[in-house]
């Protein structure tokens, strides 16, 4: 065989890295590749996950750009795999696939209360604020006091956006309905909550400062979460990362508050209990239980319970993937069953053809950049295990497209792309800011077909 026929679903970071990893790769057969994504835009999570007041977290996508912009890889966007196209038409037309399709529903989180009316998964405001189109335009907006349960990048990410100035966000990318909506809030206080103490967070020092930038916004933190043990101490002189966050603390510490309109509140050892009701049925308070280090790495309970009043929650527990038609699934990972990329039947033997990589792979951790990394792995198996390929009837390039539109898909290629990148550009010109994104799914779709 001379040509391998690739099929890679979802164009986040994940599946465009493989993408570029494989075109790149010494190998002894030429490849084509397609990629198929949902959503009419590509880029996945730096589009649609990261907060628009991250510019320097976007500017991967100057990189993304790059890859695609070869004109070495084709793009389908607006192409939902189990609907438009199926794992049936994938063997009929290519020799693997790889899935890359991420993970962008909260993880759950078992506490009473927590399916309240004013309890909300962070990852349904992140996608909101973000523009994404299968979301409501609209955001309840009501709380002035509000709970964030959570103590990674997501959790801090949200704290942000909630505590800081609607206007402060207007040079970003912002959407127009999510300025309106934020313009609006009420909110003077918002509690960010995490079971350990402060040397254990999981978020990274530039997310952590950023926070204590805000204008008009008061860094609240409390001196008994910060009476260290030896574990503690030992980890802000041996890690770097650590003792960059402790100093940021100790800075906030020494800061005098009480002039801003508005506060954002640190918990530490705090574990969740319940989201409490109040007499309207809807979020009123939320209560937790204080806990201390254990000794050996983690904490435990004291018994001592505390409440706060809010009338909003947001759990930024984490995030989990989402089940394939026709692919293995495990249910309790939120990932595809997968040995190093390969993926596995129910018999735990590895299915031929069928590959992942990014986080359905390996579930959601790490930033963006170890997506290359495991892209990498991926790659390695699928260039070996050609003796496992499927063997397609028609693997042409023209096949598929006449399959799209014999279906009547509205599907988008790079150029439509361009067509609706230009499109955002230029609606943001006149008022000085990167973008503005268009969020309407059937007019994302009209702009880059007019484009094709």
């Amino acid at each position: 065989m001379t040509k391998l026929r690739l099929a890679i679903v979802g164009a986040g970071p994940a599946g465009i890295y493989a993408a570029d990893i494989l075109l790149k790769h010494e190998r002894s057969f030429d490849v084509s590749i397609d990629l198929f994504e949902g959503l009419p835009a590509p880029y996945g999570l730096v589009r649609y996950g990261v907060a628009p007041d991250h510019p320097r977290i976007k500017g991967i996508i100057t990189a993304l750009r790059e890859v695609l912009d070869r004109g070495d890889i084709r793009i389908f966007g607006n192409v939902q795999y189990g609907r438009d196209i199926t794992l049936a038409d994938l063997q009929q037309h290519y020799h693997a696939v790889i899935f890359a399709t991420g993970a962008v529903r909260d993880a759950d989180l078992d506490i009473p209360g927590i399916d309240l009316p004013g309890s909300y998964g962070a990852a349904d405001f992140v996608s909101w604020y973000d523009g994404h189109p299968d979301f409501p335009r609209e955001w309840p907006l009501e709380a002035q006091s509000v709970a964030v349960i959570g103590n990674g990048n997501v959790a801090l990410d949200v704290a942000r956006v909630l505590a800081k100035h609607a206007d402060d966000l207007l040079p970003t990318e912002i959407p127009a309905n999510v300025y309106a909506g934020l313009k609006a809030s009420p909110v003077t206080d918002v509690h960010v909550f995490g079971r350990r103490g402060p040397t254990q967070v999981k978020f990274s020092p530039l997310e952590l400062r950023e926070l204590g930038e805000l204008r008009d916004v008061d860094m609240i933190v409390h001196d008994e979460d910060f009476d260290y043990d030896d574990a503690a101490r030992a980890a802000i002189a041996s890690n770097k990362q650590i003792f960059v966050i402790d100093k940021v603390f100790t800075k906030w510490r020494e800061e005098e508050s009480g002039s801003a309109s508005r506060r954002l509140h640190l918990h530490f050892y705090a574990k969740p209990l319940e989201v409490v009701a109040g007499p309207d049925g809807r979020v009123a308070s939320f209560r937790y239980e204080r806990t201390r280090p254990d000794g050996a790495g983690g904490v435990e309970g004291t018994g001592e319970i505390r409440s706060v009043d809010v009338q909003a929650v947001y759990r930024a527990v984490g995030y989990f993937g989402s089940p394939l038609d026709g692919i293995p699934f495990d249910e309790r990972r939120g990932v595809i069953p997968n040995h190093e990329g390969q993926v596995l039947a129910e018999d735990n033997e590895i299915l031929p053809g069928v590959y992942a990589t990014g986080w359905i792979k390996r579930g959601p951790v790490g930033l963006i950049g170890h997506t290359k990394s495991d892209a990498m792995e991926t790659i390695q198996h699928l260039v070996n295990g050609q003796a496992s390929w499927w063997t397609p009837e028609d693997p042409s390039e023209e096949s598929v497209t006449e399959l799209l539109e014999s279906r009547g898909v509205a599907y988008t290629n790079l150029d439509g792309w361009h067509a609706l990148d230009t499109h955002e550009i230029a609606l943001g010109e006149p008022e000085g800011r990167a973008r503005i994104k268009v969020v309407d799914r059937d007019e994302m779709v009209e702009i880059s077909r007019s484009g094709q």
